[in-house]
């Protein structure tokens, strides 16, 4: 039986570079998406080959920020690949910039039918989703779940792809299990969800799950909770996770380090000015990723 202690979803050959599209934004301030992506992958010896959804000024914690959406150059931009026969071992997505650009990732999928498909699906924290969210957006999200290799929601997110009520971040494993055989069920192959906190526990929880026959079986993996919040903290975990799964670990090691390099940039993020709006500072803790290389 496949459980996230023993599932390793890939394996590195010598000193081969697996080669992951990276689907996110691009801010020029603030620490997120491929700000994190681009420098945590490439720490792992990962070939990143950016797909820009988004270029911001500086990321949506900051009252004044200006976007641009990339939606009307992307078919040309993946045409592009396709004709100089760029090959990918894996599909890396987070925030998008429209409904129209699950499209680019699905097709994605179908060009490079044997990348693996990591999905962060970036829409929302605390019960709500983010301002450049629409409904229709979070709608076509749901395309992505199915034939997803890692599904890495937080619960606001897991909530909007089920359909299921967000019930607050305090919330118990069977609530989590609900979650995970609604998301599984929509065809999911593994499931981390993310930022489960317990009143009055010191603790921060992620739940992992992976597709099999009969009872689904949810592993937990915690941590100590630090008494503050940052902003791109789950880009630095899915970012994370992904460098871990391909340094060849297994996907509970994967969670199980993306969570403790989120910890060590947090500790030492409060030296930096403005951290509160700006965000998690990882740039000092990158010898972690590389350390996984051996």
């Amino acid at each position: 039986m496949n459980t996230a202690s023993n599932l390793h979803l890939y394996q590195r050959e010598g000193g081969y570079l697996p080669r992951v599209a990276a689907v996110h934004d691009l801010c020029g301030y603030g620490k997120c998406s491929l700000g994190v992506a681009i420098p945590v992958l490439s720490a792992a010896g990962i070939d990143v080959c950016p797909v820009p959804t988004s270029l911001f000024s500086a990321h949506t914690r900051f009252p004044k920020f200006y976007m641009h959406d990339t939606t009307p150059m992307l078919d040309e931009y993946l045409d592009a690949w396709r004709e100089e026969g760029i090959e990918l071992d894996g599909i890396y997505s987070g925030f998008l910039g429209s409904a129209e650009q699950v499209g680019a990732i699905l097709r994605l999928y179908r060009e490079y039918p044997n990348a693996l498909r990591i999905v962060d699906p970036v829409m929302g924290d605390g019960g709500s989703k983010y301002p450049t969210y629409t409904d229709e957006m979070c709608a076509a999200m749901r395309d992505l779940v199915d034939g997803a290799d890692v599904l890495t929601p937080n619960l606001t997110e897991a909530s909007i792809l089920t359909g299921i009520p967000y019930e607050g971040q305090d919330v118990d494993v069977a609530y989590v299990t609900r979650l995970m055989d609604a998301l599984l069920g929509m065809g999911a192959k593994s499931v981390v969800i993310k930022g489960i906190v317990h009143e009055g526990e010191q603790v921060i929880r992620n739940y992992v799950a992976v597709n099999g026959e009969g009872e689904t079986q949810v592993e937990e993996v915690s941590s100590v909770l630090l008494p503050f919040m940052l902003h791109g903290t789950g880009d630095l975990f899915a970012s994370g996770l992904t460098a871990a799964i391909y340094a060849g670990e297994s996907l509970l090691s994967s969670v199980e380090f993306a969570g403790a390099l989120v910890r060590h940039a947090m500790q030492i993020t409060p030296d930096q000015p403005d951290y509160q709006v700006r965000g998690v500072s990882f740039e000092s803790v990158l010898g972690d990723v590389t350390a996984l290389l051996g």
